[in-house]
Parts: C-alpha cells; sequence; structure tokens
C-alpha cells in the first residue's frame, strides 16, 4: 500500500477500540460517537481485507491477526510522535540566520538587531554577507535581505522595505558637483558634476561623503539616523528597492514573521 493511501484516522481509531476492546469508550477517547467508530472499523477491515474484531454480545475481541499487528501499529504512532516532536523543537529554534548585503547590515540591519535582541534576550542571530544574491538552495538561511524588483517569484516571497526612495548625502558646504558613484547610485547624466571617487557600495558611499570627498547618492533607507555633520536630501526614486526574501514555506515560522513584522514597523 503506498504511504499517501494509508489510513491513518482509521487506524488510530482502531488503535483505540483495541485498548478499550469497546467502541463506545473508544468513541468517548476520541470525541465521536460509537457509529463513526464501527463505520471506521468496518471500512479498514474492508481496506485490509482481514477481520479485526469478534463482536461479541457484551463486548470485542481482537482477532489473531489484529494482535499480531498491534506492537508494530504502536510503535509506529511512537514515531510520530517523536517526528512531530523534532520538527516542533525545529520551530521553535532560536537562533535566526539572515543573509544581507555588507553595506546593509552595517548601516541599518545591525542597530535594528540589537534593539530586536534586547527586547527578545533568549533570540541568537548569525549574519550572513549577501553581497552577490542570495542561493536559498545552498544556504541554511532564515531570511534574507535583496536589492532588486518585486521577488515574487520562483518560490521566493519577499516583503520590501521602504519604496526605492533615494537620497543625496553629503557634508553641509560640499560642492554638490562633485560626486560618488557606487552600483546603484543612478545619478542622472550632469555635464557640471563629475565623478570624484567610484566605491564597491553604498555604505563606502556614504563613508566617503562623511569624510567630505564628494556628495553620494543612495538610497533612503540606508540615510536614516546619520551622524551630523551629515546631511540627507530626498532625490526621487530607484526601480529597485531593498527586499525581506526567504522561500514562501519559511513565512510559517513564528520566528520569521515576529523579526519580519519587527524590522519593518516603522520603516
Amino acid at each position: 500500500m503506498k504511504r499517501t493511501h494509508l489510513p491513518l484516522n482509521a487506524l488510530r481509531v482502531f488503535d483505540a477500540a483495541a485498548r478499550h476492546l469497546s467502541f463506545t469508550k473508544a468513541a468517548d477517547e476520541l470525541a465521536v460517537t460509537p457509529a463513526a467508530v464501527g463505520q471506521q472499523i468496518r471500512a479498514l477491515e474492508d481496506v485490509l481485507g482481514t477481520v479485526l474484531f469478534k463482536r461479541m454480545t457484551r463486548n470485542l475481541e481482537l482477532t489473531p491477526e489484529a494482535e499480531r499487528a498491534l506492537p508494530a501499529l504502536r510503535a509506529g504512532f511512537l514515531q510520530f510522535e517523536e517526528s512531530v516532536r523534532i520538527l516542533q523543537n525545529a520551530q521553535g529554534s532560536k537562533v535566526l540566520t539572515i543573509a544581507a548585503p555588507r553595506d546593509v547590515t552595517a548601516r541599518w540591519l545591525a542597530p535594528r538587531l540589537a534593539a530586536y535582541g534586547a527586547a527578545n534576550p533568549d533570540i541568537r542571530f548569525a549574519l550572513e554577507v549577501a553581497d552577490g544574491g542570495v542561493d536559498f538552495t545552498q544556504a541554511n538561511l532564515d531570511l534574507a535581505i535583496v536589492h532588486g524588483p518585486t521577488p515574487d517569484v520562483e518560490g521566493l516571497h519577499g516583503k520590501p522595505l521602504g519604496d526605492g526612495a533615494m537620497s543625496m548625502v553629503a557634508r553641509a558646504g560640499v560642492d554638490p558637483v562633485r560626486r560618488v558613484d557606487h552600483p546603484g547610485s543612478g545619478w542622472v547624466p550632469d555635464e557640471a558634476a563629475r565623478v570624484v571617487l567610484t566605491v564597491a557600495d553604498a555604505g563606502l558611499a556614504l563613508d566617503a561623503a562623511a569624510a567630505g570627498i564628494g556628495v553620494a547618492r543612495v538610497p533612503a533607507l540606508l540615510a536614516t539616523d546619520l551622524p551630523p555633520p551629515l546631511v540627507a536630501t530626498p532625490d526621487g526614486a530607484s526601480p529597485h528597492a531593498y527586499w525581506l526574501v526567504a522561500p514562501t514555506p519559511q513565512w510559517r515560522q513564528a520566528k520569521v514573521r515576529a523579526l519580519v513584522e519587527a524590522l519593518t514597523r516603522g520603516g
């Protein structure tokens, strides 16, 4: 018999009836009617082609076939219970593994994880760098942060962080024609402006702006809580945004849902 065709509910009824040797008592345990128990037993006997009980005047007796089968059946139920316990323990893990670009971790994620960890001291985090994209099939990740268009494809579900807004960031008094460039900056060509420095990511661009080298154009998400003397000015939007992503089934995990709610609350 194929596993998908195993009459598990009927086997559970059989186990209860065998322990009590009574359809009525089995029905009480299972919160169903005695007639329902009898119907399940008859259906199981039809499927198996085997009589399980001798119906006596006042009680039931197990047939020899049923007596031989019961130990293996009950051992199987114990294995099911152990499997459920293992799965529940895995869902109850207090470790969250997150992958994110290095600049996002430093500029935005780390302080928010610190606040979340302070409010949930039993939670531990494992952080991985995801500058070149994320492959959930090759990594044991709970959640990742990526930059791009909507990631709701190929089994991934995403929730946006912000709306793709961009900001220009510079020290006060820095000549606005001096630009710091990086992948994703999206500078609009301007004959009067010139790129004085090219860096690998938005985080390094912010460092350059802090040093007074020039003006950086970065995702507004990373331009929050800037230390003085840096000043951020809204500057349109990018077609891409930051997203929290994970395979669709992982969004059912309570620990993932709770963290996503915290990270998206208030931007």
